[in-house]
């Protein structure tokens, strides 16, 4: 089968591999429908993380078709039409419980890899898998991105405003106009939140921010940014903030503007060492955030805001490519002329 290699900084490739196999009892083969690129995949592409040369793609995110099935898989069969998360939770440890599937204390190995392929092993699918009616064919292109973001960027940033705790009339900032910073808007609309301010500089993903639910765009960055955001509340702050880039300035931000006792909900990847918290503690400024609960808010709520009508967030896949032309596709995600990009395998 066809799988894309990261092979160095800058370039990504489709190479055949061997098909993936059933290797322990709790395995699903799904034969991948649509998946795409992630931002977070871009870190290497561009050099700012280490992967070995040759080595499997970060690729996370896909829907698709169930092939086959471990012994100990109940919740689907071949044939199924499934959500495959990035995360991978069980269902009943206490992180699971609590709504952190994210932070499965039973499976370590609770993140998903080389998805980017015709074919995937999903580890783990008795509880993490999420079925979804009908068949492929029973859907429009748009629904099948709608609900291919739920695999990661529409969960990620619904993640962000619960836990920045978005309530009904409240005033938000975003941080960050990537896919995870605008399903962060419509999360936030979702949650009740009166106010969404998006802090984005490019025209295109303004427009869609707006679209989704964003009241006011203030595209000035660092300390511009901050002062823009206390005029237009008035000094006072943001009652929370969705910080969705994962950057020493993003994080800075995503402090400055919080109101005393605010909540910054951080999402975004963590790529700087450390963190300066002094300023957050005079504040008493709430930091909440990590990997999203991908399988319980699409179970509980997004897979049916979906398939409803709702919400609209595969808006964020801007452009389509094959599977064949991945490197084109990581590199359009790099200079900015896409959002989101939409891999077919076939």
């Amino acid at each position: 089968m066809k799988s894309t290699i990261f092979v160095k900084p800058g370039e990504v490739a489709v190479k055949d591999v061997d098909m993936p196999t059933i290797q322990a009892a709790d395995d699903v083969i799904i034969k991948v429908v649509l998946t795409c690129v992630c931002g977070s995949d871009l870190w290497a592409y561009r050099g700012l993380q280490d992967a070995e040369p040759n080595s499997q793609n970060s690729g996370h995110e896909a829907i698709g078709v169930v092939t086959e099935v471990g012994d100990d898989i109940t919740t689907v069969q071949p044939g199924d039409f499934v959500i495959a998360p990035f995360t991978h939770g069980c269902g009943h440890c206490a992180a699971c419980r609590a709504g952190f599937d994210g932070d499965c204390q039973d499976h370590t190995d609770n993140f998903s890899a080389g998805v980017q392929a015709e074919y995937i092993r999903f580890q783990h699918g008795e509880w993490a898998l999420i079925k979804i009616p009908g068949k492929p064919e029973d859907y429009s292109e748009a629904m099948l991105k709608s609900l291919l973001s739920l695999a990661d960027v529409m969960a990620t940033g619904y993640h962000a405003a619960r836990v920045a705790n978005v309530g009904a009339g409240d005033t938000v900032a975003v941080v960050g106009d990537g896919a995870v910073g605008l399903c962060g808007v419509i999360a936030a609309q979702m949650r009740g939140a009166k106010r969404i301010i998006i802090m984005s500089r490019h025209e295109d993903r303004q427009k869609l921010a707006v679209e989704f639910g964003a009241t006011d765009v203030v595209a000035e960055r660092g300390d511009e940014g901050v002062a823009k955001i206390m005029q237009l509340t008035n000094n006072a702050g943001v009652d929370a903030v969705l910080e969705c880039v994962g950057t020493e300035l993003s994080n800075e931000t995503a402090i400055n503007i919080a109101r005393p006792g605010a909540v910054v909900g951080r999402v975004g990847l963590p790529h700087e060492p450390k963190m300066d918290m002094s300023r957050s503690f005079g504040t008493n400024t709430i930091i909440a955030g990590g990997p999203a609960s991908v399988t319980t808010y699409d179970k509980a709520v997004l897979l049916k805001a979906v398939l409803d009508g709702d919400i609209h967030p595969g808006k964020v896949f801007t452009k389509a490519f094959k599977l064949a032309d991945i490197n084109t596709a990581y590199q359009a995600m790099t200079d900015r002329e896409v959002i989101k990009a939409l891999i077919q395998p076939a």
